[in-house]
């Protein structure tokens, strides 16, 4: 079931968190996921910054599956999800809350993060391993070893894109053990969009790409990127360059690089050491 609008079209569930954070008198935090993962990526983030006297919202992009195992059984409906149509439903969902949030992203939804604090509606931001905009140009091997999953395949523009288990433990979970990589594959990993994937790696040779960002926006507000030293998916060098573009903006902007770690970050056992970092950096700008 869901709630008509006069933009996206909304999920009571989200519909219901709104309603929950509009009833509070927390600030709102609201986590955008990534390429390849659900909003329950970000439960046990929700959890902590509510036991810190926050509220969470976890949106999620057009027409996601309630879970990983509905995911998988209907993959069509990741199809055809370009980076605009994703920013406009997210900017849609923000609109409707009575204060300005937190907004906090991983991976493309890092990349998200940065365009909705560039439109001016975070209170604060924190992109997580973002993934590159028009004006990032490095292209580690690495990066473009994991991207090549769907980039090379033309056709795979149109399609949802599933990552095996050898794809996902180079992409996300180079940085754990066997063991734990299985696990996170099998309760986190889901098909993603081809068509996000290609606009981001073409933002460099199409002056149109959606896949930018106004990282001059006075009221971008301040910005944390954080990094993983052993991430391959977003490897430092394209963080870093993130990081020069963003940090012209008049508003404050740091960067941070997690050591040990890799681009499963925010799911994997370590989640809480980078859920603090973040947590700490929102509570310098932001009263609960």
């Amino acid at each position: 079931m869901t709630i008509v609008t006069t933009g996206p079209t909304m999920t009571d569930h989200e519909a219901a968190q709104i309603e929950r954070a509009n009833a509070s008198s927390a600030t709102p935090v609201v986590f955008v996921h990534g390429l390849w993962l659900l909003p329950s990526s970000w439960d046990r983030w929700v959890t902590l910054f509510e036991e810190a006297g926050y509220v969470g919202v976890t949106p999620g992009w057009p027409d996601d599956p309630e879970t990983v195992a509905e995911a998988r059984e209907h993959p069509e409906v990741f199809a055809g999800k370009g980076i605009g149509a994703i920013a406009d439903y997210e900017e849609a969902i923000i609109r409707r809350l009575d204060r300005k949030p937190v907004i906090i992203g991983h991976s493309f939804g890092g990349l998200l993060t940065m365009i909705l604090a560039g439109r001016g509606l975070a209170a604060a931001s924190v992109a997580i391993s973002p993934a590159p905009f028009r004006g990032v140009l490095p292209l580690p091997i690495s990066a473009l070893r994991a991207a090549s999953v769907g980039l090379r395949n033309p056709a795979n523009w149109n399609r949802a894109v599933p990552l095996s288990y050898e794809q996902f433990r180079y992409s996300f979970a180079n940085a754990v053990g066997e063991d734990e990589a299985k696990e996170l594959y099998l309760g986190y990993s889901v098909p993603g969009s081809g068509e996000a994937l290609f606009q981001a790696a073409s933002a460099n040779i199409n002056p149109w790409s959606e896949a930018k960002v106004d990282s001059m926006n006075p009221e971008r507000g301040p910005m944390l990127i954080v990094s993983a030293d052993s991430d391959h998916t977003v490897p430092w060098a394209i963080a870093n360059a993130a990081y020069k573009r963003e940090k012209r903006n008049e508003g404050l902007t740091e960067i941070v690089k997690m050591s040990g770690r890799g681009h499963a970050l925010t799911i994997d056992a370590g989640w809480r050491e980078v859920a603090e970092k973040a947590l700490e950096f929102v509570k310098r700008f932001t009263t609960k």
